[in-house]
């Protein structure tokens, strides 16, 4: 049997590069969803809700694909962080972020031949204290500025973090051990050299 064909419904390069980690052989598809925030709508419900409906959009019109997507938001004061607009917004979060914890939450859906598996991870993450100028010099490097809450755990945006209670992944965007079970709940199994159809991964 052929590889299954795996779609990741992310322009992400982060979210790619967890995936080629992993061994995977996949194509990306950014998918085209309306990301507003709902009234009334709690973060991590909303992260899942937009992982969903990235899977479920690419999933309708690549048939046969089986579909990845995720969303990541950033949670401070039960009030959602979401990409800073422009640099002095990007400071402003991080000045709110700073010598405090926060939570980030990522959702992460799968979609195969009509199924839909989804669930959300969420993380304690805390910044260690700094000052107004530090956070300008890093939004200067341009790293803070398409990422939920400005910054990055993976880049320079490490040097920010005191420590984080969950999942490393799911911070960077991809909760990788929920979405491995996500597929295994699909049919799909990983053994190392990539994803088998459950059967045909040798023993």
């Amino acid at each position: 049997m052929s590889d299954p064909r795996i779609i990741l419904a992310s322009q992400s390069p982060r979210r790619a590069d967890l995936l080629r980690m992993l061994g995977l052989t996949f194509e990306t598809m950014p998918a085209d969803i309306d990301e507003s925030y709902h009234a009334g709508e709690q973060p991590a419900p909303h992260a899942e809700r937009l992982a969903r409906g990235k899977a479920q959009e690419i999933a309708a019109r690549e048939r046969g694909a089986i579909v990845i997507g995720s969303d990541t938001v950033v949670i401070v004061d039960d009030e959602l962080l979401g990409k800073p607009r422009d640099q002095a917004q990007a400071v402003a979060m991080l000045m709110r972020l700073q010598g405090r914890e926060h939570e980030v939450a990522t959702g992460i859906a799968v979609a195969a031949d009509g199924i839909l598996r989804s669930g959300v991870e969420r993380v304690r993450v805390r910044f260690r204290p700094f000052g107004e100028d530090l956070a300008e010099a890093y939004v200067a490097t341009g790293e803070p500025m398409d990422k939920a809450g400005a910054y990055g755990i993976q880049g320079f945006g490490a040097t920010l973090v005191e420590r984080i209670e969950g999942d490393y992944f799911a911070v960077m965007g991809l909760p990788i051990c929920r979405m491995i079970g996500l597929l295994e709940s699909v049919g799909l199994l990983y053994d190392f050299r990539g994803l088998a159809m459950e059967g045909d991964v040798s023993t």
